[in-house]
């Protein structure tokens, strides 16, 4: 983020910055993550972002425990940042909401299948 001037970050995004920051402020201040204190959170450090996005966060972030989402973003292979996951459940794409719950996958081994001889080659001369 460092590398990129605020004014070139499309609003959807710095509304998704805010409302995480406040809900890592408000999880280190072992304060309540609801709505109302992120809103309130934002709007004293003189930001505003869109009203449903507060709703989102609070609702989003309600089935899990902060700290486990912050220990597991640091795990080794742990993927994206803990910082993602939360603006990942404002998006409305739906592709990002599961960023938001870090599910334990298992690794399945696929097995590649082996290539039948349909009698040409697209190679072949």
């Amino acid at each position: 983020m460092a590398a990129i001037a605020v004014s070139d970050i499309p609003k959807s995004q710095k509304d998704e910055l805010l409302c995480t920051y406040a809900a890592l402020i408000l999880h280190d201040e072992k304060m309540d993550i609801s709505a109302d204190n992120i809103s309130k959170l934002i709007k004293a450090a003189g930001a505003s972002v869109e009203p449903f996005m507060p709703v989102l966060f609070a609702r989003a972030l309600s089935e899990f425990k902060v700290s486990d989402l912050l220990s597991a973003g640091s795990a080794v292979g742990g993927g994206a940042p803990a910082a993602a996951a939360a603006p990942a459940a404002a998006q409305p794409s739906g592709g990002a909401a599961a960023a938001a719950a870090p599910a334990k996958k298992e690794e399945k081994v696929e097995e590649e299948e082996e290539e039948e001889d349909i009698g040409f080659s697209l190679f072949d001369d």
